[in-house]
């Protein structure tokens, strides 16, 4: 107050004074009102270190920490010690005491063995703008003429071209069937060790996917991994659709396979077809062989120049240009939002 007199007298005005103090005006105005009247001066805004007359003295905070610690209460909540205690007669504080004292020491945390809950797991980000740059690979089931026994399909893809790049029928789903699938794969593809952009390989969570035969496997070959979060299919979207396009293709046999060997044979002639064959709506109708080697940048220019020979023959046709062929040059699993898109070749969120 007499900062704020002083500084009045000398040609201030009241609220940026108490704008400098931290204090609003009308605290100000009633300090004043108090001084002038017959009030005791003692501060009472919340939180001002005023006398509580039930606040806890220091011995009685101290046992409340002691009785906490304790082994028989050391895994309770303070809502399972305070009814303990009164039972045997014994009062110390409140429930709400209790759990302001142990914050305050630091101790208002997970008291039993249970796992605290875990933070959730970063959107793995990643991008392809080229082949053999982001592979996706996952396991179906094909089902076999006898009940309750299936084949296991791997098939693993190439995010940017859609190709498949290897693929194998077992009859078990195995780590180590995986790791050698993986390592064909890079030697088909010529995956080196020390390419200056890694390969990064991306799965779901499921157990051949995260064992460790495979991680020293790709550890050898230079591969990064990449997975899914638990229970999020949308993470590997490019394996789920192919698995789609597997299981409802009008030659997909309509009986079980007899033996692996059918199975083989048929997967076999799926791949060929879906590699050579098949346009692919996603990378403007060309194979995915043709986006994989580099060919469809010419097949869409030649296209191109068929549509606008045919505008430029009969114009009434065509009532504005004609449709872009241009192929997409960078493809995302889980693309980030636009206000925060980044430029990298490749960005890895989660490995």
């Amino acid at each position: 107050m007499e900062i704020l007199d002083a500084t009045v007298a000398a040609g201030a005005r009241a609220r940026e004074v108490a704008a400098l103090l931290g204090v609003g005006l009308t605290t100000l105005q009633r300090w004043r009102r108090q001084f002038a009247g017959d009030g005791d001066g003692l501060d009472g805004r919340k939180g001002s270190p005023r006398l509580v007359s039930h606040r806890l003295i220091d011995e009685e905070r101290q046992r409340i920490v002691l009785t906490c610690n304790e082994p028989e209460f050391a895994a309770l909540p303070p809502g399972q010690i305070v009814p303990v205690l009164a039972d045997r007669g014994l009062y110390i504080g409140s429930e709400r005491s209790f759990y302001r004292v142990l914050h305050a020491h630091g101790q208002a945390h997970r008291r039993g063995r249970a796992r605290p809950p875990q933070e959730p797991r970063p959107v793995p980000r990643l991008e392809a703008r080229g082949p053999n740059q982001v592979w996706s690979w996952d396991i179906t089931y094909l089902p076999t003429s006898v009940r309750g026994v299936w084949l296991y399909l791997y098939l693993v893809i190439d995010v940017w071209s859609r190709k498949v790049v290897a693929w194998d029928v077992a009859e078990r789903e195995d780590a180590q069937i995986a790791a050698d699938l993986v390592s064909r794969a890079c030697l088909r593809e010529r995956i080196s060790k020390g390419r200056r952009q890694p390969l990064i390989l991306h799965a779901d969570n499921g157990n051949a996917m995260r064992a460790a035969t495979l991680e020293a496997r790709l550890e050898e070959l230079g591969v990064l991994r990449s997975f899914s979060r638990p229970r999020v299919s949308n993470d590997n979207p490019y394996s789920e659709s192919l698995f789609r396009t597997v299981k409802y293709r009008p030659d997909y046999p309509r009986r079980p396979f007899r033996s692996q060997d059918e199975a083989c044979r048929w997967v076999a002639e799926f791949v060929a077809w879906y590699n050579h064959r098949h346009r692919h709506s996603a990378i403007r109708f060309v194979t995915p062989a043709q986006r994989h080697s580099g060919q469809a940048v010419e097949v869409c220019r030649h296209r191109a120049r068929v549509y606008e020979q045919a505008r430029q023959r009969h114009p009434r046709l065509w009532k504005r240009s004609t449709r872009c062929r241009r192929l997409p040059e960078a493809v995302w699993i889980n693309p980030p939002p636009q206000e925060h898109a980044v430029h990298p070749a490749t960005l890895l969120m989660a490995a």
